[in-house]
C-alpha cells in the first residue's frame, strides 16, 4: 500500500520536487488507467514520464542485499 503525499498535495509542487517513489507510484497508477484518462490526466501522466526520463529512469541494473532491481513505493 502506498504511504505518501496524495495527488492533491503533489499537484502544488513541481515534478522535480517529487520523490522517486511518488513518481513510480503515480506512473504505475496512471499507466493502468490510460484508456480512461481525459486530456488533463494524459497530460499529467506525460509530465511524470518526462520527469522519470529526465532523472535517467528507474531501472537498477544490479540488486544487492538491501535493494531490489525496482523502486518500491510501499
Amino acid at each position: 500500500m502506498y504511504v505518501g503525499r496524495d495527488m492533491t498535495e503533489l499537484s502544488m509542487h513541481s515534478k522535480k520536487e517529487w520523490k522517486d517513489s511518488e513518481l513510480a507510484y503515480f506512473h504505475h497508477s496512471l499507466q493502468q488507467m490510460v484508456p480512461y484518462l481525459n486530456a488533463e490526466g494524459q497530460s499529467i501522466h506525460m509530465e511524470i514520464v518526462k520527469e522519470i526520463e529526465a532523472r535517467g529512469g528507474f531501472k537498477r541494473h544490479e540488486a544487492d542485499w538491501t535493494h531490489g532491481t525496482r523502486i518500491s513505493y510501499d
